[in-house]
Parts: C-alpha cells; sequence; structure tokens
C-alpha cells in the first residue's frame, strides 16, 4: 500500500512547523520536523566544543555517536539526542544557527536523509524543511513553499522564544534569521529553493489560524484528486 507524502519547505520562521503540526493532525498524517534532527547536531556539536561552521571533520566525528529518535505524544513531537529529550533546547538562537552551518556538510545530510526517507515509506507523513520537495521527497504527493517576509518571520520567532521563557530580543532573532536565510540559500549542497511544482504559499500578515486554514484547503483538494 502506497503512501501519502506532503512536503513542505520555506525559509526559517515562515511557520512550516506549526502550520504542518496542525495539518497533520487535522488529516491524521506523521509530522516530521527535518529541522529539528540538524538542530539536534547542532546542539551535539555546540556540547562537544566542536565549532558547526568552522570544523567539518569535528562534526564528521561526531555522528557516529549520535542517535536521534522522534517520538509523538499529546504534547507534540519530542526529539531526542542519544535518548535525551531536547525539544526545549534546540529551539535555542545559537542552535538555530549551528543548525544551518551544520546542514552544509554532506556526511550530515547523508546520515539524515536515510532516516526521513525510511519514515516516509511506512506511513501517511507531512515532512517540513528546507529540500524537502528537491532532495528528501522529490515525489511527493504535494509540494508546498511557504515564505513570509523577514520582519514577520523574525516577530513570530520571537514571539514563540518568550513565550516559552527563553531569553531574546528581537534585532537578534531577525539577524539570526537574515543569517540561515543567506547560508540556506548559497550552500552547495541541496540549497533552499522551491521544487518545480511547488504551490507557493505567502503567510505574510496572517494570522496561525488564516495559514493553517489555507494550507488545509490545498492538502484536502490534492489528496482527493
Amino acid at each position: 500500500m502506497s503512501t501519502f507524502k506532503i512536503a513542505i519547505d520555506g525559509p526559517a520562521g515562515a511557520g512550516k512547523s506549526t502550520i504542518a503540526k496542525r495539518a497533520a493532525k487535522e488529516l491524521k498524517f506523521v509530522y516530521i520536523d527535518t529541522g529539528a534532527m540538524y538542530r539536534a547536531i547542532g546542539l551535539a556539536a555546540i556540547r562537544a566544543g566542536v565549532d558547526p561552521n568552522g570544523d567539518i571533520a569535528g562534526v564528521e566525528a561526531l555522528l557516529d555517536g549520535i542517535k536521534i529518535d522522534i517520538a509523538h505524544s499529546e504534547a507534540g513531537q519530542q526529539v531526542f539526542l542519544n535518548g535525551e529529550d531536547v525539544s526545549t533546547e534546540i529551539r535555542l538562537p545559537e542552535v538555530s544557527v549551528a543548525a544551518s552551518d551544520v546542514s552544509k556538510i554532506p556526511a550530515v545530510r547523508s546520515k539524515l536523509l536515510d532516516l526521513q526517507r525510511s519514515i516516509a515509506e511506512k506511513t501517511d507523513v507531512i515532512m517540513d524543511g528546507r529540500d524537502i520537495g528537491t532532495v528528501v521527497l522529490p515525489n511527493a504527493d504535494l509540494k508546498i513553499f511557504l515564505t513570509a517576509s523577514v520582519e514577520d518571520r523574525a516577530m513570530r520567532r520571537y514571539k514563540e522564544l518568550c513565550e516559552k521563557g527563553i531569553e531574546c530580543n528581537f534585532d537578534d532573532v531577525k539577524k539570526d534569521m537574515e543569517y540561515r536565510d543567506k547560508n540556506d540559500s548559497e550552500r552547495e549542497i541541496a540549497p533552499l529553493k522551491p521544487a518545480e511544482d511547488a504551490v507557493f504559499v505567502d503567510t505574510t500578515g496572517n494570522t496561525l489560524e488564516e495559514s493553517v486554514a489555507a494550507i488545509l484547503q490545498i492538502m484536502k483538494e490534492r489528496k482527493e484528486k
């Protein structure tokens, strides 16, 4: 029995994860946040004192000792790094930057690509990230490229961090986001870009409910075909 695959790509802070989670719950699909996997590796590098941007060999040396698990509960997706729940810690701004840095490393992408594809072969999934429709699931049944202005995206991420009690300021969050946009778009391997057959959705100015409703409508129309 074939599975139905939905790929959602887009820049940092576009609302991919939040919208995908809501949509997955509505459609009874499994939600996979691939960015969380890169964040886990970025966190592992930081903890090991390895520069995720300058020490590629150092990051590669860590990979065999890194085990990432994804679990789903009533509270949502949980991310485990070598058995430890790091779901909150991986959302810190410095880990966001580290995730973008390690995502440029071929060995890191190869390790996670196998894991992501194996999950999608077993069940109906909504997977979000930077290269899902172009690299991870090029044959996805539906591809969406979700975006919004950098100011809008930075404000959403800033509010999200504040709600979690994480100290930050808007200018730093915006600066990190601009860094990630540049890094993700210019990397040589699997750069951030829309798939040729992706449906574009700009959520600038939208409430979360409006964005979720727009995405759900597209998904339902495609699934019914």
